[in-house]
């Protein structure tokens, strides 16, 4: 992750999840470690997939050590196997042992939705059509499961309600319906930002045209009607198909022509990727 990204919008993240983990005191370390010792980990990866966060595991370290140092022999976006030496931790053995836990949650967090990300990216290859996370991620994670969709290949949705126009169902419903709620985003939101509205039938899809929605986002549509959608676009607008996708199911949106599908599988529901921190001694 860049640098200044770390520390204008992530330090503050880890901080608070050392402080989740360390309220008061790590007792367990204080008792067995009464003084700053110099001691060494190993990073060992315990299965195969596509190593994400390695950065924030060392700046999780940093903050507990500023002397500590991460010797990495894989970056980001690498592909790795099970028992591969991914990194050497030297610092204070104190900070080595209060900080593993969380050190390890970002990394194996981050690992298996990048993991995840490239396994269903790969089934859209040779299509147009690109896959796109979802704002379903874990509270505080965010912009650590994001940047993880990005280094499996996927791209990101908007990031949060601020970043853009997404009218969806209970919009429509708060605004009186499909026309009027782009109307109201039109004379709202500043030009420079596309208007993209979710439809649920050929009906819907049409009122979204008619009133000139940017993106027009299929949703929950079976696979008849996304190919009719799609021709009744014909380049008018983006499309995006969301609802339900996964990698189980996604094979059938590559021959309908959408130019994003959105899947909120990729950060909910993606299991973490098994790295460990081992062979702890001093030196």
């Amino acid at each position: 992750m860049n640098p200044i990204t770390t520390k204008l919008n992530v330090d503050n993240l880890i901080l608070m999840a050392l402080e989740e983990d360390i309220s008061s005191e790590d007792v367990t370390t204080n008792a067995v470690m009464r003084e700053s010792k110099a001691g060494t980990a190993q990073l060992i990866c315990k299965q195969d997939g596509i190593i994400a966060g390695l950065d924030v595991f060392k700046r999780v370290f940093e903050l507990l050590d500023e002397n500590s140092e991460v010797i990495m022999y894989f970056k980001d976006g690498d592909a790795v196997k099970n028992g591969d030496l991914l990194a050497v931790v030297n610092g204070d053995i104190r900070a080595l042992l209060s900080g593993e836990r969380t050190a390890l949650n970002y990394l194996q967090r981050m690992s298996g939705i990048a993991t995840y990300t490239r396994s269903v990216a790969a089934l859209l290859e040779g299509s147009k059509t690109k896959l796109l996370d979802t704002r379903k991620t874990t509270p505080n994670m965010r912009i650590f499961e994001k940047y993880a969709v990005k280094v499996g290949g996927g791209y990101n949705h908007r990031y949060n309600l601020s970043d853009g126009v997404l009218i969806k169902d209970n919009h429509i419903g708060a605004a009186g319906g499909v026309a009027k709620a782009i109307q109201m985003a039109k004379e709202y939101a500043p030009f420079v930002r596309k208007i993209e509205v979710e439809v649920e039938n050929l009906t819907m899809l049409q009122e979204a045209l008619d009133a000139g929605a940017d993106i027009i986002m299929l949703d929950n549509m079976s696979t008849e009607d996304m190919k009719k959608a799609v021709e009744m676009v014909a380049g008018k607008a983006e499309t995006e198909c969301s609802g339900n996708v996964t990698k189980e199911n996604i094979k059938r949106i590559v021959d309908i022509g959408v130019d994003y599908v959105s899947s909120g599988a990729l950060t909910h529901s993606a299991p973490i990727l098994d790295v460990s921190l081992k062979n702890l001694h001093a030196i």
